[in-house]
């Protein structure tokens, strides 16, 4: 546990200490594009946040390699390398987009080919588990079309979720967490090495996240770009791909198949984790390609539909639709991990049905937002005091001073949905020197 705690802290420092240079980078190079219909900010923000973030995986893993015990993986498995070769294809095809902004096939078919990359170097799903049956063996082909669609769907699930400040690297880090437990427990408790590749990910995932997130949340001072969403959307596929095909299920217990079936449970979570962990993502995917195909628009056209925009519309600020997808992450990502443990024990289930109640509170709460009564007004946020009446605007007297907040005399009113109202600071300008010095 140590050494993977030790590469998680190495993997994140560098990706922390990188993400200022690689800022100035950004906004020398031009990789700052204009600000589109869809987005949700009002200023000029510089990509090429995934360069920091590779050089954190390569850190990550060139620290592994020289730990004692992590360092024994690289020489029984190929599978970092395969990781690190596909990375560094889909790191670059991101970059490019994010400067010369590629077009969306073109980006599909490098998304293919890393995947391509990887299977060739043996990062491939081998066989596996299904209900009522046991381990299915799969051929080359069969495993090869498994494992590109899964790298595919995965990378594009986390970069059709990058629509907020902190969301994706946020929702992949609590994802990640909980595979980290997962892997964790299946290579420590059960003592099969094959595990330890998918440890390593997610824990130099967790460290990437980790490190670029206090320069992205909101008001954010870099995005991390295509070259940074697609790549950590790989590296969580290649975990969920390690463990759900170099695993045999039948190892974990021993045994015939049948009884391990009937008998425990957990045989199957390496089947369910990788969808749990990219459940919302992946919800926001097939929803986005339905939508737009219904209207007759290309899959890859984008729009204001995500489910983060709908948490924007239903009226919550933009830290709490990010503080919400946590929670929605968090709570299908540990729920199915604390399945995993004991399948048995109806608390779990208890618990997820009572969050999840919660969270729908939580999620349609700016729908039916309370009003506190008079004598607990000073006690309440303001959004929860009753409205005053107040008198009808007259015209400026001559001898009442002028507002130095605006230029003419009179203080012009803000519009909801703009920066200060509601905490929802992400939709709405900010404020200017000028501004600032004229007020005084």
């Amino acid at each position: 546990m140590r050494e993977y705690l030790l590469t998680l802290c190495i993997t994140a420092a560098v990706t922390y200490l990188l993400t200022g240079p690689v800022r100035k980078f950004a906004i020398v190079a031009g990789a700052m594009p204009e600000i589109r219909a869809r987005d949700v900010h009002r200023e000029p923000t510089p990509r090429l946040g995934g360069i920091a973030m590779f050089f954190g995986l390569c850190a990550g893993l060139l620290a592994a390699d020289h730990l004692t015990n992590l360092g024994q993986l690289f020489e029984r498995s190929n599978e970092p390398r395969a990781l690190l070769s596909g990375a560094a294809l889909i790191w670059l095809i991101g970059v490019l987009d994010d400067k010369f902004e590629i077009d969306a096939l073109i980006k599909l078919g490098g998304q293919m080919i890393a995947a391509g990359v990887m299977v060739m170097q043996g990062l491939t799903i081998l066989w596996l588990p299904v209900p009522g049956v046991g381990t299915v063996a799969l051929t080359q082909w069969q495993g090869t079309l498994l494992t590109v669609a899964l790298v595919v769907i995965t990378i594009n699930a986390v970069n059709f979720v990058d629509g907020l400040d902190g969301l994706a690297a946020g929702m992949v880090c609590i994802a990640s967490a909980a595979f980290f437990m997962y892997a964790y427990r299946i290579w420590y408790s059960y003592g099969i090495e094959a595990a330890a590749p998918a440890t390593l990910f997610a824990a130099i995932l967790m460290g990437m996240c980790l490190g670029f997130l206090p320069h992205n949340m909101h008001p954010a001072r870099i995005f991390m770009g295509d070259s940074g969403s697609m790549l950590i959307g790989l590296v969580l596929a290649a975990g969920a791909i390690s463990i759900t095909g170099q695993v045999d299920p039948d190892s974990l217990f021993g045994g015939s198949e049948r009884s391990t079936v009937h008998q425990m449970v957990p045989v199957y979570i390496p089947l369910v984790m990788p969808l749990t962990i990219i459940a919302i993502p992946a919800a926001d995917l097939i929803l986005a390609i339905v939508r737009r195909t219904w209207r007759g628009q290309s899959p890859f056209a984008a729009d204001r539909g995500h489910l983060h925009h709908r948490l924007l519309e239903i009226g919550h600020s933009h830290s709490r639709a990010v503080l919400i997808m946590y929670f929605w992450s968090a709570l299908i990502a540990f729920g199915a991990l604390a399945y995993s443990v004991n399948s048995a024990s109806m608390w779990i289930v208890l618990g997820v049905v009572v969050l999840s109640t919660l969270g729908l509170v939580l999620l349609l709460l700016p729908r039916f937002t309370p009003r506190a009564p008079r004598w607990a007004e000073a006690f309440v946020p303001p959004r929860y005091r009753r409205r005053r009446r107040t008198a009808p605007a007259t015209a400026p007297d001559a001898s009442t001073p002028a507002d130095p907040g605006s230029a003419d005399g009179h203080r012009t009113p803000v519009a909801a949905g703009v920066s200060g109202v509601n905490g929802a600071t992400a939709v709405g300008p900010r404020a200017h020197l000028a501004d600032r010095s004229r007020s005084r």
